[in-house]
């Protein structure tokens, strides 16, 4: 008997409204699959779905389903299919699910599939359940199947992120690069001892100390025993202040005889003075 879902109560998120934003670049694009849709558009339809999916680090020639993507063109399954397909291949176990907890696979997850990131921890624990009952493919098909999917996008539209006002799209969180994938790494690197859990070393031929040199967790400790010395911003602007009032400004005038010029008063002739005065005539 399958265990049901646990009910988990939603909190008020900014996708499960509907908005009155002026469309800009941050607006969604949406892709749809028509029965009229030419070959480019069905092209544009399988790289959203890869970039949606996968994400923009992951679009690798090796990474493509050319098996999916051929029954994609000829019509013999639905953009649904394509998405469950891409879900439940062994690019998406390998590159996304077995690099990270089950709680922060149902976030992942739920980013790409479902266009919004998960109501809180509640929410990934109940879906963590359904990964250890059903494992990923049944996770997978519980989403797909879910009527959030069914309302939103149907049969044939691709995924998309349903509303974002700041940081990075989803399809650009890559799910490796967490503490949870760190602490996998340094495991196995040390040939799968509890090096994570502080207990005990595995004997071997490994130089322990450089192994505990390579632990997060020791690392931060010793960043934060370095005591950085703060500087005096008060002494040293008296002490630029001294040194400017001892430095000597040198006598830079030039000794330079400059001749003496006279200067007389000229005679300066008055308006109409050139005009000849009218010629006196005899009575």
């Amino acid at each position: 008997m399958a265990i049901p879902l646990l009910k988990v109560t939603p909190k008020t998120q900014n996708q499960r409204v509907d908005g009155y934003e002026i469309r800009n670049e941050d607006a969604p694009v949406m892709y749809r699959l028509t029965s009229s849709a030419s070959a480019a558009d069905v092209d544009q339809v399988i790289w959203a779905a890869y970039r949606q999916i996968f994400g923009e680090h992951m679009i690798l020639e090796s990474y493509r389903q050319r098996a999916l993507e051929s029954q994609l063109r000829n019509r013999l399954i639905s953009v649904q299919e394509f998405i469950r397909g891409l879900g439940k291949s062994d690019v998406y176990r390998s590159q996304v699910a077995e690099l990270n907890s089950n709680y922060r696979l149902v976030d992942v997850t739920f980013k790409r599939f479902l266009g919004r990131a998960t109501y809180g921890q509640d929410e990934q624990i109940a879906w963590s359940i359904v990964i250890a009952t059903r494992g990923l493919h049944g996770f997978i098909d519980a989403v797909i199947e879910s009527d959030e999917y069914q309302q939103n996008f149907g049969g044939t539209i691709v995924p998309y992120q349903r509303r974002r006002y700041d940081g990075r799209p989803f399809n650009l969180v890559t799910p490796r690069y967490n503490d949870y994938w760190r602490g996998r790494m340094i495991g196995i690197a040390v040939g799968g001892s509890a090096m994570a859990t502080g207990r005990s070393y595995q004997k071997g031929d490994r130089d322990l100390k450089v192994v505990r040199q390579g632990i997060p967790a020791t690392f931060f400790n010793m960043t934060r025993t370095i005591v950085v010395p703060e500087r005096n911003y008060q002494r040293d602007a008296d002490r630029a202040s001294a040194i400017a009032r001892s430095v000597e400004i040198p006598d830079m005038t030039r000794d330079i005889q400059t001749p003496q010029v006279a200067v007389g008063r000229t005679e300066v002739a008055l308006p109409y003075r050139y005009i000849p005065a009218p010629a006196k005539t005899k009575a």
